[in-house]
């Protein structure tokens, strides 16, 4: 998802050398993370479903819906291969629909759950952006199919967008309460909170491309009014939290001393920034505002340093076990 978006971003600055070289770090990094859960799922079962009725662990598979749909968009913008951009997408639907009533059907059924404090957290919203990626991608992939088929999938696409706003406002609604009225510590804000953000950075995305889609559904043209509104409402809603994610993870490394060391979860922070980049760029495209251009680039380069930071603490950690591995053989 971060690697994805960030390549994305690199081609609207018209970057293709990098654009091109992080989509092929995803294609290898995309098959590595499918042979690795396929692996998992068939080797420890029993701690693969585990985790699919953990509130904590649970609305991280979405994450499988997301990258995918990310890749496919790569797919679809950088290599201009419709077909496998349109693989992705069935791939990605399926997944959504696997997961997402595997995940919540299971959950009201548990019938041992955790407090509000310790079973929700900003990873809850991965589950607004799987949605919101397969509205994006439909909206994208709709270019290249006749009507009506056209007009179907961009129903598809604002149903998709309709729907991950909605959750998105009754998740929002539990983690805002979560964070302001019960104990919050540093270990609590691990970098997934800044989904917060990057949920309402794809909604925006996806609501701008629906308003560059209008010329091709009629229902769209009509609804545009709705559509801008609400466009503009996610952009605000994502830049509100930014301050606040700042100054709440400047609190944890800063004043709490919380020790700054790789974690996968970082890549959790590195999306949004990539998405808000991108998102904002559409918007402002789609929605006539020439004063937001300064912005993108500045969330561009942000992200970039987020993702390079990140990237080398995969590798250092990656050294470290690799130094052990041989460690113990010796």
């Amino acid at each position: 998802m971060a690697t994805g978006i960030v390549s994305v971003a690199a081609l609207d600055f018209q970057l293709r050398g990098l654009a091109v070289a992080l989509f092929v770090l995803n294609l290898v990094a995309y098959a590595i993370l499918v042979a690795l859960t396929l692996l998992r799922a068939v080797r420890f079962w029993s701690l693969f479903a585990a985790d699919l009725t953990d509130h904590r662990l649970a609305p991280g598979f979405l994450t499988t819906v997301a990258g995918t749909c990310v890749l496919g968009v790569q797919f679809w913008l950088i290599a201009n291969n419709v077909q496998a951009a349109t693989v992705l997408l069935v791939i990605g639907v399926g997944l959504w629909l696997a997961v997402t009533y595997t995940v919540f059907v299971a959950l009201i059924i548990k019938r041992d759950k955790p407090p509000l404090q310790s079973g929700i957290s900003g990873a809850w919203l991965i589950a607004v952006v799987a949605a919101q990626s397969i509205a994006v991608l439909v909206a994208l992939v709709s270019h290249e199919w006749p009507q009506p088929y056209r007009l179907e999938l961009n129903f598809s696409a604002l149903s998709f967008w309709l729907w991950g706003g909605m959750l998105y406002i009754w998740l929002i609604s539990l983690i805002f309460y979560r964070y302001v009225f019960l104990e919050f510590s540093a270990t609590d804000l691990t970098p997934p909170s800044w989904i917060t953000m990057g949920a309402m950075a794809i909604s925006t995305l996806a609501g701008a491309l629906l308003v560059q889609n209008a010329p091709d559904a009629p229902f769209l043209a009509s609804l545009l009014p709705f559509l801008k509104g609400f466009t503009i409402f996610y952009w605000v809603t994502g830049m509100w939290w930014i301050p606040i994610l700042v100054a709440l993870f400047l609190w944890r490394y800063l004043i709490e001393r919380f020790p700054m060391r790789y974690d996968p979860s970082y890549w959790g922070a590195v999306f949004p920034l990539g998405m808000y980049c991108v998102a904002t760029r559409q918007m402002s495209l789609a929605l006539d505002l020439p004063f937001l251009s300064a912005i993108p680039l500045v969330l561009f380069v942000a992200a970039l340093a987020a993702w390079t930071a990140t990237f080398v603490g995969l590798l250092i950690e990656l050294g470290k076990l690799s130094t052990r591995g041989k460690g113990t053989m010796i």
